[in-house]
């Protein structure tokens, strides 16, 4: 059993060796999704039941971290375990984050991150709490505002990335929260389901 300080350490050693920068929304980065979506199907036909971009780079306006978050759903994990090496031919690598029921990938391009990928089973796809988060701010472009501001005041204070991480975590379960109820969900802890 991995508790929450050691899932905590996990989650934020991702983000070790990446400077935390918020950059103002880029009209690139749904393209930047797209390609790498139709990559990551190409090189693995018939192995994602669906693919998407989510993650603050995916709704429109919302200043983020300058690093193309995916989702993708599979059968099984395993399914997806089976392939991992043609995900590392595509510069993709495997990180432990302690996470149940999820398998989280990042690729670098040199020493810049700039993708991650979560594989997810499609019977929890539905309720993933990145996918109903997204379509709120979406939806909802002055909660998206805050929520930017929120990541500019951390920054400003000099955070490093775990403390950056943890104190986002209250807004982030706030937005999704709501996002939940408006969906008639129940509601789930966002720091890990």
């Amino acid at each position: 059993m991995i508790s929450e300080g050691q899932q905590g350490e996990r989650l934020t050693g991702i983000f070790q060796d990446v400077a935390i920068q918020v950059d103002d929304y880029d009209d690139r980065w749904p393209v930047l999704a797209d390609a790498a979506c139709r990559e990551l199907t190409d090189a693995l036909p018939g192995i994602f039941t669906v693919i998407e971009h989510i993650g603050s780079t995916a709704v429109p306006g919302l200043a983020a971290k300058a690093i193309i978050d995916l989702m993708a759903a599979v059968p099984t994990l395993g399914t997806m375990a089976a392939q991992e090496g043609m995900l590392a031919s595509l510069g993709y690598q495997r990180y432990e984050t302690g996470m149940p029921n999820r398998l989280f990938y990042f690729r670098n391009r040199g020493s810049r991150r700039t993708h991650h990928l979560h594989v997810v089973t499609i019977d929890t796809w539905p309720s993933r709490n990145e996918r109903v988060l997204r379509d709120y701010l979406r939806s909802h472009p002055k909660e998206a505002a805050r929520y930017a501001e929120r990541k500019r005041q951390l920054l400003s204070a000099d955070v490093d990335a775990d403390s950056y991480t943890r104190a986002k975590t209250a807004v982030i379960q706030e937005l999704t929260d709501r996002a939940r109820t408006e969906r008639g969900l129940p509601l789930s802890p966002v720091w890990e389901e």
